[in-house]
């Protein structure tokens, strides 16, 4: 027999969010393990480019929406590994908040949590893993973004459920639950704070990966140190400095 025969096939990472920050950062960690990576997202040019720069594929979709992420799912043959890193901060202050708006933010960081999750369990064995990309807002609300606090408090609850659901077929869920991150998404931001880096959470999906699939992890909270020797740099995005 071909002792090529006897390898095992690339495992496979879908990452949804995948053309900058926290998605791009983990999807960089998942081609360094060896993993066949699609990368998602809407745009699609700064996909393509994010793609060729770490050697992955891509395919544009909407991952709230089932018809374009079906298209994703459709480009492999199974799923090892789903990170879900898409979504938005956006919102107001309830007082001002439209309703269209609010729907908007909730669409894309929860319903598109049920859309990802639904489209690659068919194709997930035992062994497999699903990583939920949420935020500290799910813990402790953000003033002025009730609708992105919500949609990050709904993400956790869902996972909870998902993984009793889960586990009978041996597919792990673990929820990441990072304070502020360094990303373009901070400039909406109007406080100053100590932040972490895509890279941080992305060695965390690599921690993960490397677990023996029996070890079960249902959340991981990060933050960065606020003080002391290795406290991170004070980010102050432009709205703070108004």
């Amino acid at each position: 027999m071909n002792p090529a025969e006897l390898e095992e096939p690339s495992r496979t990472a879908v990452v949804t969010g995948g053309s900058g920050g926290i998605g791009l950062a983990c999807a960089e960690v998942l081609v360094a393990c060896g993993y066949d990576v699609v990368l998602t997202a809407r745009t699609e040019g700064p996909l393509r480019a994010a793609a060729k720069r770490i050697g992955a594929r891509w395919v544009a979709a909407d991952a709230a929406d089932p018809g374009g992420f079906a298209r994703v799912v459709e480009a492999v043959e199974r799923v090892d590994l789903l990170v879900h890193a898409a979504g938005t901060l956006a919102g107001t202050f309830v007082r001002k908040e439209r309703l269209e708006d609010f729907d908007a933010v909730i669409r894309a960081n929860l319903r598109s949590t049920l859309v990802t999750v639904q489209g690659v369990l068919p194709k997930m064995r035992a062994g497999g893993r699903i990583v939920l990309i949420s935020s500290s807002s799910s813990e402790s609300g953000m003033k002025g973004r009730s609708a992105y606090s919500a949609s990050k408090a709904g993400m956790n609850a869902f996972a909870e459920s998902l993984a009793a659901e889960l586990e009978r077929d041996g597919i792990n869920v673990n929820v990441l639950i990072p304070a502020p991150v360094e990303t373009p998404m901070l400039q909406d931001v109007a406080f100053e704070m100590h932040a972490i880096q895509p890279e941080d959470v992305a060695g965390v999906v690599g921690f993960l990966d490397a677990l023996d699939p029996r070890v079960v992890v249902p959340r991981i909270s990060m933050r960065a140190a606020a003080e002391g020797p290795l406290a991170a740099r004070t980010v102050i995005p432009p709205k703070a400095r108004a």
